[in-house]
């Protein structure tokens, strides 16, 4: 864009400052005192907001999983397996499911829940056996791949 004038020049210029700054003070109009209405303060209000809202998602996806974890070790403790021993025995069922989805089944489906302790205490005593034994993988629905076409 060609300026003719020094004039043109600096409207131009001014309204833009003047978009940024009414940006600053849209994002401030929650704040309480000056910092809703002076720009020096409202910049330095919202930056520290923008800082603490990017922290506090971070801060949200670990609360998530802590709960999640919770939820599924009372859950697996009402079965009688510990946390960690009902964890490893469905990934060695190759059964799937993330935190969230089990802590979800252990809330609104405890049968299902209580089928998938199952399993991995099936899954725990068959080990303890293979162990004795021979060493040999379990037989059944542990040892079966699917395979797809």
């Amino acid at each position: 864009m060609v300026f003719l004038s020094s004039q043109l020049w600096l409207r131009n210029r001014l309204t833009d400052r003047y978009w940024r700054i009414q940006e600053v003070l849209q994002h401030a109009r929650h704040f309480r005192g000056r910092k809703n209405r002076c720009y020096r303060l409202a910049v330095r209000a919202v930056t520290r907001s923008f800082v603490k809202c990017t922290k506090a998602r971070r801060l949200k996806k670990r609360n998530m999983r802590t709960l999640w974890i919770n939820r599924i070790t009372a859950a697996s403790q009402e079965h009688g397996l510990k946390y960690s021993t009902f964890i490893a025995n469905l990934v060695k069922c190759q059964v799937e499911l993330n935190r969230k989805v089990l802590a979800d089944l252990a809330i609104y489906e405890p049968k299902t829940f209580k089928s998938l302790a199952a399993l991995a205490k099936r899954r725990r005593e068959e080990g303890f056996a293979a162990a004795l034994d021979d060493g040999k993988e379990p037989e059944g629905v542990f040892s079966r791949v699917v395979q797809y076409r």
